[in-house]
């Protein structure tokens, strides 16, 4: 079923606005009618990367459709922990914005099949609002437009299958990497999950059970920038739907377990121009182009800073250790699973074609995420930087004083070290607008300083089913 809608009208100038209004309105009555929809839930994805819906029913399809839902201002300055506002955050109880539905997204739901999903987009008085993620993004992509360039990305999830027996969280196998036994235990909810995400046009291209006991991977097709932010809320919205309607809890919480691996998403992405991938080098096979080369040079010269939106939670840096495969290191390399930047091969095709972000988990919200990533790539450009040699060993293994000769820094090993670097960075904060940094500051600040001294185990009782 195509689940993406997009209306094209070829009209003329008799036709008036209202005229077109009703028309869509009818048209997309229609298909919510045919899908045996009653309620449309138009998501978003608030500061601390909890997604979010306000619904409508389909019967006052006509009020909504084109003004959304009214949401208080303060939304975007809840913490993970409670629904209270953050301090400092600039946001309190007076003001709405409105969340206005992209139709493009529509969605319909299997494991709930009365209930569509569409995403939305903050509106105050008729414009994009200034703490909008989803508008955050949307400026990145125009400022990366503005230099010529496309970008594609995809968000590549780790994810647990767990069961609970008397209030024990399990993994619902104990077996290990890419085990078909683990395929045949789990075929039924990885089935539902994969249907469901073809359903709403997310193209699936590889599934695997990762290393952890009850652990897995499902890879998704690239998309333009947006598309693929949206495409991250709606996978995880369809993983955790499936796995609880089949009696399971999905989370991708970045380290659930002491001793087992932790919940990478990491993030693929390329360079465009005109159609064309521009990001392997024309001249020399297995090289990256050198726009490619600056715009990963500026990724790693702000990543410290970056990780407050990449790896925002205070669990995240749980799993950000050397030897784990988890991006620990400012450093890139060809194939290097422990260097922050991965640049696979492919011997099928002109290589690489893309570049990997390990630096980053499922706990961001994607927009804000991405949107910084093409944030710092940007400035690299513009500043023509290098990112240096390419590391061909695991960093861990150098030493204190090779690491040093070879410029490897050990990235921020807690959230507050991140979030202190982020506050001294003008490039990302400029890109983001004082008032998103405002806010979105002063949630990271009160969930470090809330879970700051947690355990696991209060962390993993917390956020488990948050993310």
């Amino acid at each position: 079923m195509n689940l993406g809608i997009k209306y094209i009208y070829i009209i003329d100038s008799s036709i008036s606005k209202q005229q077109m209004a009703k028309e869509s309105t009818k048209s997309i009555g229609k298909t919510l009618k045919s899908a045996g929809v009653e309620f449309v839930r138009v998501l978003w994805c608030d500061n601390a990367n909890i997604i979010r819906a306000k619904a409508f029913h389909v019967s006052t399809l006509a009020d909504h459709w084109q003004t959304g839902v009214g949401i208080s201002r303060a939304q975007q300055a809840i913490p993970v922990m409670y629904d209270g506002v953050a301090v400092n955050a600039g946001l309190g109880p007076v003001g709405e914005v409105w969340l206005v539905p992209d139709w493009e997204t529509l969605g319909f739901l299997p494991f709930a099949p009365t209930h569509a999903q569409v995403m939305g987009t903050m509106m105050d008085q008729g414009q994009p609002w200034s703490l909008c993620p989803r508008h955050f993004l949307q400026r990145m992509v125009m400022a990366a437009d503005q230099l010529g360039l496309q970008i594609q990305a995809a968000f590549e999830n780790e994810f647990y299958l767990l069961k609970t027996n008397s209030g024990e969280i399990l993994p619902n196998d104990r077996t290990v990497f890419a085990a078909t036994a683990a395929m045949n235990q789990n075929y039924s909810v990885i089935d539902g999950i994969v249907a469901a995400l073809f359903a709403q046009n997310i193209q699936v291209e590889r599934y695997y059970p990762e290393s952890g006991p009850g652990q897995q991977e499902i890879s998704i097709r690239y998309a333009s920038a947006l598309t693929a932010a949206d495409h991250q809320i709606a996978f995880r919205e369809v993983v955790r739907g499936v796995a609880h309607q089949q009696g399971l809890v999905a989370s991708f919480l970045p380290k659930i377990f002491t001793d087992q691996a932790g919940n990478g998403c990491h993030l693929h992405f390329s360079l465009w121009q005109d159609g064309e991938n521009i990001t392997p080098n024309p001249q020399q096979q297995g090289h990256l182009s050198p726009i490619a080369r600056q715009f990963m040079a500026g990724i790693l010269h702000h990543l410290p800073a970056l990780m407050a939106l990449t790896t925002p939670s205070v669990n995240s840096y749980r799993r950000l250790k050397a030897h784990c495969w988890s991006g620990a290191f400012r450093c890139w390399g060809y194939d290097n699973r422990e260097a922050a930047l991965r640049v696979p091969s492919n011997p099928q095709s002109p290589s690489p074609t893309h570049i990997e972000l390990k630096t980053m988990d499922a706990s961001a919200n994607p927009y804000i995420a991405l949107g910084g990533v093409i944030a710092a790539g940007l400035d690299g450009i513009r500043r023509q930087l290098e990112p240096g040699e390419p590391v061909a060993i695991d960093p861990g293994n150098f030493s204190d004083a090779e690491r040093q000769d070879r410029g490897i820094d050990y990235l921020p090993d807690h959230l507050g070290a991140a979030i202190a670097q982020f506050s001294q960075n003008t490039v990302l904060q400029e890109a983001m607008g004082a008032e998103l940094v405002q806010a979105y500051l002063a949630v990271r600040q009160v969930e470090w300083e809330a879970m700051k001294d947690m355990n696991l185990a209060e962390e993993v009782h917390l956020l488990l089913e948050r993310y």
